[in-house]
């Protein structure tokens, strides 16, 4: 273990309310379903910072854009997970929303309908520097590449950090939405980067290779360290285009497998930020994907 760099984690991303559905067995298309649905606060950013500061008690920041309908109970949910939140509210814009039609069945696959509102609103105007005041990372929720806005955002915030010599982490967010912007742009979006955690089905989308470790291997040719959540497959590490490290999952009993990615990242963040060496750090986020996953919803549950 090494000795961590003092200061906090600042997140940027987006906040969400997440309307989850639980569904057994296929939809039937023109009548009822039968559901168990919930409104609970998500989003990628947010579901980070509350998993990093829950779990290990870290000192975590979030810059994020709402809606005025629901900046109050975003903001209470927020700082009831630990997390220190600067909310930018949005008088024209609503606040994001996913539908998460979640199949109850063995593997609690998920499908999500995104109204991102507010949530790519997030605009250079909205960044300051002193928001790196005390801040030894940023990271940043790849959905804010996904609109002009975010990306104009994205370029302030990494050259900053820059400046700061603060290292930059970035979880690609969607394969559905990488595919629209393209993995050329998105790649050249994310140069400059130090840490990339994308899944499984990002890693080899951004690489067109069809074989998970050679697509991590292929993506740390031009980022120092890629992290590949690989879901109950456990973790892949790599560097200088090769795998080093392969990490395995911890056994779970899946109702909800959304947010698990977010809590391996969380969990992870927090532990480089605590000094851990990446693998052990991915060992943690393995361990806090497998409790995401064993209740509903995308943020940590009440005790971890």
């Amino acid at each position: 273990m090494t000795v961590g760099r003092a200061g906090a984690l600042l997140v940027a991303g987006d906040v969400i309310t997440d309307v989850v559905a639980r569904h057994r067995g296929p939809l039937a298309p023109g009548t009822d379903t039968t559901a168990s649905v919930r409104r609970v606060p998500g989003g990628a950013g947010a579901n980070v910072a509350c998993w990093a500061a829950r779990w290990s008690g870290a000192d975590v920041r979030l810059l994020g854009r709402v809606g005025a309908d629901e900046a109050e109970w975003h903001e209470r949910a927020l700082t009831a997970c630990g997390v220190r939140p600067a909310l930018v509210v949005d008088e024209e814009a609503p606040t994001g929303t996913v539908i998460c039609l979640v199949d109850e069945g063995a593997r609690a696959e998920r499908t999500f309908l995104t109204d991102s509102g507010a949530s790519l609103r997030l605009a250079p105007a909205d960044w300051s520097d002193a928001l790196l005041d005390g801040v030894a990372r940023l990271h940043l929720s790849g959905y804010l590449l996904f609109s002009e806005s975010g990306r104009e955002f994205v370029t302030v915030a990494m050259k900053a950090a820059r400046a700061r010599d603060v290292p930059v982490s970035l979880d690609p967010a969607s394969a559905g939405f990488i595919t629209r912007l393209g993995t050329e742009r998105f790649l050249a979006l994310a140069g400059g980067v130090d840490v990339l955690l994308p899944s499984r089905d990002e890693a080899c989308l951004l690489t067109g290779l069809s074989d998970v470790a050679e697509a991590t291997a292929r993506l740390s040719r031009s980022v120092p360290l890629v992290v590949t959540k690989q879901g109950a497959r456990g973790a892949l590490l790599a560097r200088s285009g090769a795998v080093y490290a392969r990490v395995p999952a911890v056994r779970a009993e899946p109702r909800d497998t959304t947010g698990a990615g977010d809590a391996f990242t969380g969990a992870f963040l927090a532990a480089l930020l605590a000094g851990t060496e990446p693998e052990e750090a991915a060992v943690r986020g393995c361990a806090a994907g497998a409790r995401a996953v064993e209740h509903v919803g995308g943020r940590p549950p009440g005790r971890v």
